[in-house]
């Protein structure tokens, strides 16, 4: 059975650790290295790196703040797609799917 609380301490948890990531993400991005021809500097090669991964941290926050929007407004758990529940599994394994696994698998 879904606990509500529970997911939404989960989330707040997981969304905490995303916000410390980047923060030490923009931390690494703070100086650029050399772009110039010819004498290019090798961190840039890690600085884009840091800048996906950033990138990443991101996107995974935003769906993380998706997800205790539909908390806050009773639609957690409920599939955007056909409006039927998500089942309890499929959220414990990914708490910010939006979809039941049925409609997930379905390619339209």
């Amino acid at each position: 059975m879904l606990d509500l609380q529970a997911m939404r301490e989960r989330l707040e948890t997981e969304r905490q650790q995303v916000l410390e990531e980047i923060a030490e993400l923009d931390r690494r991005l703070e100086v650029k290295p050399d772009y110039s021809l010819g004498a290019g500097d090798p961190a840039v090669y890690q600085w884009e790196f840091n800048l996906a991964l950033r990138q990443q941290a991101q996107d995974k926050l935003e769906e993380i703040e998706d997800a205790l929007r539909r908390l806050d407004e009773g639609r957690y758990g409920i599939c955007e797609k056909c409006g039927g529940k998500i089942e309890w599994e499929r959220l414990d394994l990914l708490p910010t799917t939006r979809f039941c696994a049925t409609c997930a698998q379905s390619k339209s």
